[in-house]
């Protein structure tokens, strides 16, 4: 199976990160290609960036589609993501969807750890969106100014550590979920350190979407992910623009 891996943000830096952690979890005989967005900014914290960096990656998935079986949108928040499944006619997930199914069926209240106090708010809508809002303890951020985005986990390692030490202590999670494609790999290095399970979004989402693929899941032709009407459009990149007038619409 092909699997498109998108960035939503610029960061090349964090695109290597991603595809590290991504090549780690996939299966024997699965492609990974990651894509960084062509637009867009440094690294995602507001819900304004998470709008532009869902059409970078809606770009991105129309420049390479017919290319894979299904898409990864890399970055917790998941930017564009139920866009982008109703435009598609194959599996899409995102990190944050993914982490969380994944957090909880690992125990019963989960806490995530973010790399930024400005972020919390749009996660916290992202959970709720989930229907998963229940079961979140809390969201502990780093506070710093970050010094670079591609160096975060090692600039701030042991500050991440007590974090998720804080919010078993305190909060009483019984998950920690690693958040953002920038520390993407951190869970798999921390886990032994740490006294309940991690999980990082890059590779409960590689996983996920394998299963799907293998599945082979309908495409929606009824209910709101059914996709989008042909429309008259104008200045929309061509890949986006062919897309979305020659897919099929509403066919059994």
């Amino acid at each position: 199976m092909k699997i498109l891996v998108i960035n939503p943000n610029i960061s090349d830096s964090v695109s290597k990160l991603i595809e590290g952690e991504a090549l780690r979890t996939a299966s024997p005989g699965t492609e990974i290609k990651v894509a960084t967005a062509p637009f867009g900014v440094a690294y995602i914290e507001t819900r304004f960036e998470a709008l532009v960096g869902g059409y970078a990656t809606a770009c991105v998935a129309a420049e390479h589609h017919g290319n894979y079986d299904g898409v990864v949108v890399a970055a917790f928040g998941d930017p564009g993501l139920q866009g982008i499944k109703e435009l598609l006619d194959v599996p899409v997930v995102g990190l944050t969807e993914s982490a969380l199914m994944t957090a909880a069926t690992l125990g019963q209240r989960f806490a995530i750890i973010a790399i930024s106090s400005r972020i919390k708010a749009w996660y916290r809508e992202t959970v709720e969106r989930s229907h998963l809002a229940s079961r979140l303890t809390s969201i502990r951020s780093l506070e710093e100014p970050l010094h670079d985005i591609g160096s975060v986990q090692q600039d701030y390692a042991e500050r991440l550590k007590d974090l998720c030490n804080q919010v078993v202590d305190e909060d009483g999670a019984d998950v920690i979920i690693i958040a953002g494609a920038p520390l993407a790999g951190l869970a798999r290095e921390i886990r032994d350190q740490l006294p309940v399970p991690v999980v990082d979004g890059v590779s409960s989402a590689i996983t996920q979407l394998e299963g799907l693929i293998r599945l082979q899941p309908k495409k929606a032709v009824k209910g709101s992910f059914t996709q989008p009407p042909v429309k008259p459009n104008q200045g929309l990149p061509e890949p986006l623009e062919r897309l979305m007038s020659t897919m099929l619409r509403n066919c059994f």
